[in-house]
């Protein structure tokens, strides 16, 4: 695991400053409900580390990485776990040379202007789609984002997440035929599932 990022010019450290971050800043303890309307005793908030500087900056750098070989045209995710995400790898990718159509997806098409669903450059039948989020659990707003880029006729050739819960989400694009990448997953966080 660690040598591919070495490859890709993601030191394991920065991975390590990354999780270190997560761990600090995303995890709260308690009792929560979901967006799935599940319980659980743990809570992530992935936007203390996506909108944190130095976290969207290591995970821009570890995503980047991890679509380096994919072929990829656009990338995207359902807002608002995206949102930031996005932001993050459209500086980290012009730093590293990259063109990519960076996009959001909206959770309801607008009722003004252009009344688009998907926010950001056109995307093109054959644009090779990489969709990200800060969270997956049961994969739900994932699934949106596959659903509305797929009505274009764009392929997702992979999902990218910071944190899987390990809840079913991920198995179940797998089972659909689509590749998830997680960063971490809570094992990572000393929870066993």
């Amino acid at each position: 695991m660690t040598g591919s990022f070495q490859e890709t010019g993601v030191s394991v450290d920065d991975r390590e400053k990354l999780r270190l971050l997560v761990k600090e800043r995303s995890f709260k303890f308690g009792k929560f409900t979901l967006v799935s309307g599940r319980e659980s005793s743990y809570y992530f908030d992935g936007k203390q580390v996506t909108l944190h500087p130095q976290g969207a900056y290591l995970l821009g750098r570890v995503i980047l990485a991890k679509i380096r070989d994919d072929n990829v045209q656009a990338v995207g995710g359902p807002t608002i776990g995206a949102d930031p995400i996005v932001g993050s790898l459209a500086a980290v990718s012009h730093l590293q040379g990259l063109d990519l159509k960076l996009f959001i997806v909206r959770k309801a098409a607008k009722e003004h202007g252009r009344q688009k669903l998907i926010e950001g450059p056109e995307l093109l039948p054959s644009d090779r789609v990489v969709i990200v989020e800060d969270v997956i659990t049961t994969g739900g707003s994932v699934l949106k984002a596959i659903d509305a880029v797929k009505e274009i006729g764009c392929p997702v050739v992979k999902v990218v997440v910071l944190v899987d819960r390990l809840e079913g989400g991920s198995g179940h694009l797998r089972n659909m035929g689509i590749p998830v990448d997680p960063v971490f997953t809570v094992r990572d966080f000393g929870i066993s599932v």
